[in-house]
């Protein structure tokens, strides 16, 4: 672990993201480092809350994820769920027997009046972890999509339909009236943060369910310190997930520039793939842009990408 000892706060969705704040907790000091995720995924299912991406994160961090597909529990064992199916209860979500686990202690702290930060926080120094994990918000916000013949909640288009529906639009229930975390105010306010990182997560449902907070994307613009994104298409295509084909629904190219022009006026900086190098010269005339090898398939690259991300924060600072 280095010794950078200042602070960080990352925006972050589930694998893709989860495996870039991997990288930085393994180059960043324990209280250096803020991980607020999305909740916008979470959704109710036989009577467990599930918080898709905290998990996500969760077990990345804990070194306890299933790496092949980047959720879910290694080792895990299906007995429960072999139960659930067998009386007649939906296995369509795959819970694991460990995964489950997690849910029940979660409910529980939940029934007892915690919030959802502090049974957050509570799960996750029960596994070792030593920096934070916050939710965006306490307050429940479910993300929807618009699709051919009405509203599907994300859950069920994601997992149960497997991205197969068109979509013609995506909304974020609840969160209008929903409160932003105070874990995630703290981390915007502290006069010690050094810079955020918007991890390579799917933009739209798992980055902008956190920006459409109330006041969260007027404080972003705001700060005086800086902001850079990690973009999530490598080549014209997404690394992992439907992000391309959401690009391609709501009329928007598969491009760098799409991307830049998603977080026009949020950020100050963009990293991209050394791929699309050609494209930086037309992007610098617009925000500072860094190439950089952004496809993470092992640790060495995580960390590798967690500094190049520091050194670009540290480049636009001193520039500033």
């Amino acid at each position: 672990m280095s010794q950078n000892k200042k602070k960080y706060l990352a925006l972050c969705g589930g694998v893709g993201g989860a495996k870039l704040a991997l990288g930085l907790s393994r180059v960043l000091e324990p209280g250096c480092l803020t991980i607020v995720v999305n909740t916008g995924d979470d959704f109710e299912h036989l009577g467990l809350l599930i918080c898709p991406d905290i998990d996500t994160v969760t077990y990345t961090l804990s070194g306890v994820v299933e790496s092949r597909q980047g959720w879910g529990r290694a080792d895990e064992s299906w007995n429960v769920l072999d139960q659930v199916e067998r009386l007649g209860g939906e296995t369509w979500f795959r819970l694991g027997d460990k995964d489950i686990a997690l849910h029940l202690v979660r409910r529980s702290l939940l029934a007892q009046g915690l919030s959802l930060s502090e049974v957050t926080a509570r799960i996750t120094r029960s596994l070792a972890i030593d920096h934070a994990i916050i939710p965006m918000s306490d307050d429940p916000i479910r993300t929807e999509v618009v699709v051919d013949g009405g509203v599907m909640s994300f859950q069920h288009y994601f997992v149960k339909k497997r991205c197969q529906p068109r979509i013609f639009g995506i909304r974020y229930d609840g969160v209008e009236k929903a409160k932003t975390s105070s874990g995630f105010i703290g981390a915007l306010n502290d006069k010690e943060l050094a810079g955020v990182i918007i991890c390579p997560s799917n933009p739209f449902l798992s980055i902008d369910p956190l920006l459409a907070l109330p006041g969260v994307s007027e404080l972003l613009r705001t700060l005086s310190v800086p902001v850079v994104a990690v973009s999530p298409i490598v080549g014209g295509r997404a690394i992992k997930g439907p992000t391309a084909k959401i690009m391609q629904e709501l009329d928007m190219p598969v491009t760098q520039e799409a991307i830049a022009d998603h977080y026009q006026g949020l950020v100050s900086g963009l990293m991209i793939d050394s791929v699309d190098k050609a494209t930086a010269s037309e992007l610098n005339k617009r925000l500072a842009v860094h190439t950089s090898d952004t496809v993470m398939t092992n640790t060495t690259q995580k960390v590798a990408l967690a500094n190049q991300c520091l050194a670009f924060i540290d480049s636009l600072d001193k520039s500033s």
